[in-house]
């Protein structure tokens, strides 16, 4: 059997597992999106998003429409997914830059446990060997956000406990167009867009510049930027032979590249500095700074035999590079890392001196560490779908990918020392004497998905393969040049089969059941002979529209055998990126979605769309273990997984003319717990519940332009986010940002 699906496989070529890469080479745009987004359309007068869908949607999923993104400008990515059911998000920078998101109750920590994807492709710096997202993509440039749930997402590996989030970028337009805006705001924020293309019937293109900037809104002690500058560029170029070929073919090339210089800093403050002043930051992070560099190549060939059959390749390359300057430690004698300092201020009383600078210290006391990696992933995927049938409607997808990674670390710590309120280095590091190692992987991917429509019911079942090699060759500190005289290799495998299979029935157009089982998996680490994460996972939901209150309401329930953490240091661990087994975890939940406008058949000038959504997150550890990772600790059976809140809520309320649109946004994010734990959460391990509102106005002066302004946190709510990576860190506070954009 398993020779017979790897030749299969092999004549595919390799996998596609792309969500909606397709959409911009099918000229038949409104069928490919509908048979490739499987889309929900989250919006204030619409759920589902055809009514193929409503017949036979098998598992749940959102699609965030370009319009959707634009009712409130967001550039952060945080504030985006808050609006869907089933997301967990805890903050860090305040810009979304660096997200921490879970689905379903996975780790949130860098986002690593979740499939993060750019038209299509796994877009994590090294997806199966380092997969903590130190670089997201730049949502302000995006024109739709795909997020899978459910049994359906085990085409898009390889995580698949929680789901799979799939970000598009610009398309290429049918016809000249483009746009320019500009917008400014407080704390000198600042955004720039120009975007342009052409379509020639064989020939199309679109090319684009997004920039946005700040100066931050924290204040450093002493004075001093904490915001960020980032650039994105990008281009898409299309040949296609005519639309009436016999065989119509596309090639599509994509690249891609970004800059980011961001002041931010792993150090955070002490309960009693938050409650006095949540934006200050201490004087010794003043040389924290993040660089990065991203590059992304993608060409794609579609190839489509006949409305029933095509077949999609994709080959591709991302490359990022980033070093994170940032403070480690203080050492008056004895090292000792930041997150202890700020959590136990009274026990460290003299290295917590040393952080404010306000007198001179001696030589190398604050240790900076270089957190210098590169990173790279490429590979080739393959898809290729048949439809037929008539009265049994039919589908059959098959694909494979082969995908390579790795992350190589090259990090240095340079000592400093505070001399009239100014951090001066004294003592430059060894290039590679913290860390000099390579992690990389390889992979072969495969999975089938078939389709079967028999009137009102839908029936997918579906398999994945995955076949891991992962390894990591450590060179030592003491090997700077990597002569190999202290090399150690160690090495790990995994080859699982991955089923799933989802339903639908539609009892009338207005209501509708879907439910599914699914095998969660996510890779292991390269330690030896380490277990991946498995888990089984139920969910079953309804669709419904009554009265014109259109709703989707699921109930999910994963059972962990072994869930995996990761050692991250933005997580309060040691940054090893080493995975440790959690053990069995039961995540269960219930997601709610309503939509209404009561003015959709009485005002023909007026809209008034009303959306809420509600998530709950239950978690709890089923055994006991102790781990080094600050986050989880000792953890005796009962104890809920930190960092996930049990109740969520947003709420939308818009009013839409031809000439204008009005948008209000509030969301409840309850509190949680930030070491692992049960019962009443101790105030120095809890992040409070906050509930914030943000607004936008958008004035439609003509057909070319629009005048905008976009409030975050309208009510300047003043709230934490977390506790990691060392010390409270608050939310965004009130800001406005006014901008202007011109269509054409």
């Amino acid at each position: 059997m398993r020779n017979f699906l790897f030749s299969t496989f092999a004549a595919l070529l390799v996998t596609y597992t792309g969500l909606s890469q397709e959409n911009e080479m099918e000229k038949d745009s409104a069928t490919a999106k509908i048979e490739v987004l499987n889309e929900v359309v989250v919006s204030g007068s619409v759920i589902l998003g055809s009514e193929f869908e409503a017949r036979n949607r098998t598992g749940s999923a959102q699609f965030i429409s370009e319009k959707e993104l634009k009712r409130f400008g967001y550039t952060d990515i945080n504030r985006t997914l808050k609006r869907v059911p089933g997301v967990n998000i805890y903050e860090e920078d305040g810009f979304g830059l660096r997200p921490n998101i879970s689905l379903r109750g996975t780790s949130p920590e860098r986002s690593a446990k979740i499939n993060l994807m750019e038209d299509g492709v796994l877009i994590a710096p090294a997806p199966y060997s380092a997969p903590a997202a130190y670089y997201f993509p730049t949502l302000g440039r995006m024109q739709a956000v795909e997020i899978l749930k459910g049994s359906s997402q085990i085409q898009y590996g390889p995580n698949t406990t929680g789901g799979a989030i799939n970000m598009i970028s610009a398309r290429i337009p049918d016809q000249f167009g483009g746009k320019v805006s500009l917008s400014a705001g407080n704390y000198n924020s600042r955004n720039a867009q120009v975007i342009v293309g052409n379509d020639f019937g064989n020939f199309g293109f679109v090319s684009e510049y997004y920039n946005y900037n700040s100066d931050g809104f924290k204040n450093l002690d002493g004075g001093g930027n904490t915001g960020f500058d980032k650039s994105d560029y990008l281009a898409k170029f299309r040949i296609n032979t005519d639309e009436d070929a016999k065989i119509y073919q596309a090639l599509l090339f994509k690249i891609q590249f970004s800059e980011e210089k961001a002041n931010e800093t792993y150090l955070g403050l002490t309960d009693t500095d938050f409650n006095e002043d949540p934006y200050r930051r201490y004087r010794a992070s003043s040389e924290d700074v993040m660089d990065t560099e991203h590059r992304q190549y993608q060409l794609t060939h579609f190839l489509k035999f006949s409305p029933a059959l095509s077949i999609s390749t994709t080959g591709y390359l991302n490359k990022f590079k980033r070093n994170w300057y940032k403070l480690d430690d203080v050492n008056l004698g004895e090292r000792v890392g930041i997150n202890k300092v700020l959590s136990d201020p009274g026990t460290y009383d003299m290295e917590y001196s040393a952080l404010l600078g306000n007198t001179d210290t001696a030589e190398d006391v604050f240790g900076i560490k270089a957190n210098n990696r590169t990173y790279s992933s490429k590979g080739i995927q393959s898809i290729a779908r048949l439809r037929w049938g008539t009265d049994w409607l039919q589908s059959l997808e098959l694909g494979a990918r082969y995908h390579t990674d790795e992350e190589d670390r090259f990090q240095w710590v340079d000592r400093y020392a505070f001399s009239n309120n100014e951090l001066i280095r004294t003592t430059v590091g060894v290039k590679g004497a913290n860390a000099n190692r390579i992690s990389n992987a390889k992979a072969f991917s495969a999975h089938t998905l078939y389709k079967l429509n028999i009137g009102r019911f839908t029936l997918t079942p579906g398999l994945r393969y995955e076949n891991i090699a992962m390894g990591r060759m450590d060179y030592g500190t003491n090997d700077t040049t990597r002569s190999g005289t202290e090399l150690s290799e160690r090495s790990n495998r995994v080859d699982v089969w991955i089923p799933g299979v989802g339903a639908n029935y539609t009892f009338t157009n207005n209501l509708s059941v879907f439910g599914g089982v699914h095998k969660g998996f996510s890779p292991p680490g390269n330690i030896d002979g380490q277990d991946a994460e498995k888990s089984i996972n139920y969910e079953l939901g309804t669709r419904f529209n009554h009265k014109g209150i259109r709703g989707e309401v699921v109930l999910y329930y994963n059972d962990y055998q072994n869930l995996l953490g990761s050692d991250l240091a933005a997580s309060g661990g040691t940054g090893s990126l080493d995975q440790f087994n959690a053990g069995a975890v039961r995540v269960s939940g219930a997601e709610l979605l309503l939509s209404y406008d009561p003015l959709k058949n009485t005002s023909e000038k007026f809209g008034l769309p009303i959306s809420f959504t509600y998530t709950l997150t239950d978690t709890e550890f089923l055994s006991s273990f102790e781990s080094d990772n600050d986050i989880f600790g000792a953890v005796t059976a009962g104890d809920e997984i930190p960092y996930i809140a049990k109740n969520q809520f947003n709420l939308n309320l818009g009013l839409e003319h031809e000439k204008f649109a009005l948008d209000v946004g509030a969301r409840y994010t309850d509190a949680f717990r930030t070491l692992a734990g049960t019962g009443a959460i101790a105030p120095n391990l809890k992040v409070e519940s906050n509930f914030v509102i943000d607004m936008s106005a958008r004035y439609f002066y003509n057909e070319h332009f629009v005048f905008s302004a976009n409030v975050i946190n309208l009510l300047d709510e003043v709230y934490a986010v977390s506790r990691v990576p060392a010390g409270l860190r608050p939310g965004h506070p009130f800001g406005v940002n006014f901008s202007m954009a011109y269509g054409f």
